[in-house]
């Protein structure tokens, strides 16, 4: 039995060598790639890392967006007797710098001259304490033709080079392959960092393979199955899918043209299976409601009709667990006839033509993982007919610990333990975990290490939770981030903040009330959707500030904060809020690359905002330095309006 990904990977090579491993889309083209061909590309750039000097436990970076390139960079590390580091390919300098730093590294993949130029930017800047890094390999020549310098290498040079380094060597790819134990480190994978600069969690191959393993213990896929792999692999979600799952099962990976094809690829594809964090599910629901929003009458009519049909058959199967969930099963099964002929009559008129749109015509099943997704989200996407379900778990335990099951879907919860896994609730509430697939520790940070993991084996998550009466796992908030308000009611920013994300025109928000008697909110609009009903409106505007402030466009907010607060306690209701001046970013590490808000950075960031949402004025002045992209920087001053919500008695 393999205990590497690598020897999986030779496995399939052997067993089947000319079924399709990956494909690529180029110029609107798919090219596919064979087992044998995946193994010989592997092959190839791993014997051309080691002619270059690359040493056991020796640590490689990848940098770029989602290609063949990374996954055979990733696996050529790993046959080498060395392990990789994923960096998000939008991550600025200063960031790259840390990682590269601090996981020690020797060889740096990227994709193309933007990742070279921030390396260069690097050198300058920090000159010998980057001598550790003896080559930059890049596999997107484009631009970099004039760049004259050693220690760049094409991705086409390094398997030259391979192929060269065989000939003297012919056993030792093979050599090094069988070599590998499950125990060895396979990826340093960097934690989200909500909470501080992020660290570099030690997964082996024995940890990302059981975790692979038992989570398709619970949602088996087969060879034949088709995934897109479009997020980031620095992230540890995709990592659980594109390499945990597929080296295990042997289904088809597959890689976009670009970031912005991917919606057309997901669609030409159809995958049997999609993995996304909350944005993409809440991005996907807004462009929804924003094309029936602007469509005819009697297509919001219809879609109106459809969704309350929509509605009642999942509160039917909330109730009657019997009842399937997937897109593809028999759904009409167990239901009312009346009910039955018009979720199929919804179905075929509204259902069945958006999930063709969003490429989920052939779906089984979608996963949804790395934060918490609202119910309301939740709840959308099973009336379409779309098998979603939250998964649970972090970076330290490879991804997933805990899961639902089909059948079994309570919007409120993260389902139950995957197979060998272990869960409790600690004294305090927060959520403990212990499996096979727990990491080693943090890469040279024994004392955080310490701090997460139990002489016994349990993993500290920080999340506070608890188990409801049939079993499942209900995951409040983080620990720190839970709040109690002034009259004593605890209550989770973060259930707030996704009931506020539901609305179209909200982007983001982060909700403040810990020590305070009432709690209120800072938002983001969303740009492309308010501006498009701004349009609409005939109101003019210029810049993202200016809209934001705009008497119509807070209006427009009131009414979705109202929505939300209905369904809230009276105590956890936001009292106030505003619009703030700028989007949160993750370049100004307001958000992390996953796009969770740092909610300590970011209540330490506008200080003065929270100050005055708390305080008696309806307006607060502020002042933004801006900087441009000729690196000109300018002092602007804003007046921000701050809303005060009225109080609604609904006993």
């Amino acid at each position: 039995m393999p205990e590497t990904l690598p020897q999986y990977l030779a496995m399939h090579a052997r067993q089947s060598p000319d079924t399709t491993a990956l494909r690529e889309r180029i110029y609107g083209i798919w090219h596919s790639f064979t087992w044998k061909q995946y193994f010989e590309r592997v092959q190839d750039a791993c014997l051309g890392l080691l002619s270059l000097g690359l040493g056991d436990d020796e640590t490689v970076a990848i940098i770029g967006d989602n290609r063949p390139e990374w996954v055979i960079s990733e696996l050529a590390a790993q046959a080498a007797g060395a392990k990789s580091v994923g960096i998000y390919q939008d991550a600025a300098a200063e960031e790259v710098f840390h990682i590269i730093e601090h996981a020690r590294v020797s060889f740096i993949v990227v994709e193309d001259q933007e990742q070279v130029d921030k390396i260069l930017e690097l050198r300058d800047r920090y000159g010998d304490r980057l001598d550790r890094v003896r080559k930059v390999i890049y596999f997107d020549p484009k631009g970099l033709r004039s760049y004259e310098l050693d220690y760049l290498i094409s991705f086409t040079d390094l398997e030259a080079e391979g192929r060269r380094y065989k000939r003297d060597h012919p056993e030792l790819f093979d050599q090094r392959v069988a070599a590998g134990k499950g125990e060895d480190i396979a990826i340093l994978s960097t934690t989200s960092g909500t909470t501080g600069t992020p660290k570099l969690a030690m997964l082996s191959h024995s940890n990302l393979l059981t975790m692979g393993r038992n989570l398709m213990e619970v949602d088996p896929l087969q060879a034949g199955d088709e995934f897109v792999s479009f997020l980031p692999l620095a992230w540890i979600g995709e990592q659980m899918v594109t390499m945990a799952c597929n080296l295990q099962i042997g289904f088809v990976v597959n890689f976009p043209e670009e970031p912005e094809t991917v919606q057309n690829d997901i669609r030409e594809i159809a995958p049997r299976v999609m993995f996304s964090p909350p944005r993409i599910w809440e991005n996907m629901v807004s462009q929804i409601q924003v094309k029936i929003a602007d469509s005819t009458f009697a297509k919001r009519m219809i879609y109106r009709w459809a969704m309350n049909v929509g509605h009642r058959v999942a509160e039917t199967r909330a109730g009657a667990r019997a009842v399937p969930l997937a897109a593809g099963d028999p759904v009409h099964r167990g239901l009312p006839i009346g009910l039955r002929w018009r979720r199929a009559l919804a179905d075929w008129l509204v259902f069945r033509p958006i999930r063709h749109h969003l490429g989920m015509s052939r779906l089984a099943r979608a996963y949804t993982g790395g934060a918490a997704l609202g119910p309301d989200v939740f709840q959308f996407f099973h009336v379409l007919g779309v098998n979603l379900k939250q998964i649970y778990g972090q970076t330290e335990c490879s991804g997933i610990a805990v899961a639902h099951r089909d059948n079994d879907v309570r919007f409120q919860t993260v389902g139950t333990p995957i197979p060998q896994t272990e869960l409790r609730i600690a004294d305090d509430g927060e959520v403990l975990l212990r499996s096979p697939a727990i990491m080693r520790g943090y890469y040279h940070n024994s004392e955080a290490t310490e701090s997460v993991l139990t002489d016994d084996g349990w993993l500290r998550t920080g999340d506070a939770g608890y188990l409801d009466d049939n079993g499942h796992l209900v995951v409040i908030d983080r620990v720190s981030d839970v709040m109690i308000l002034g009259d004593g009611t605890t209550f989770s920013p973060q259930f707030i903040e996704n009931k506020l994300k539901f609305s179209v025109y909200i982007k983001e928000a982060v909700v403040f009330g810990g020590d305070q008697p009432f709690v209120t909110s800072m938002i983001n609009i969303d740009f492309d959707n308010v501006g498009k009903w701004a349009e609409n409106q005939k109101l003019a505007y210029t810049t993202y500030t200016d809209l934001a402030q705009k008497p119509e466009v807070y209006a427009l907010v009131c009414q979705q904060v109202e929505r939300a607060n209905r369904d809230l306690p009276e105590a956890a209701r936001i009292r106030r809020f505003l619009l703030l001046h700028k989007e949160l970013d993750a370049d100004d590490a307001e958000l992390t690359r996953t796009r969770k808000v740092r909610r300590k950075l970011v209540a330490e960031r506008y200080a003065d905002i929270v100050a005055g949402l708390y305080g008696i004025d309806d307006h607060l002045d502020v002042e933004t330095s801006i900087t441009y992209q000729d690196g000109r920087t300018a002092e602007l001053k804003t007046r921000l309006k701050i809303e005060t919500m009225a109080v609604v008695d609904n006993t």
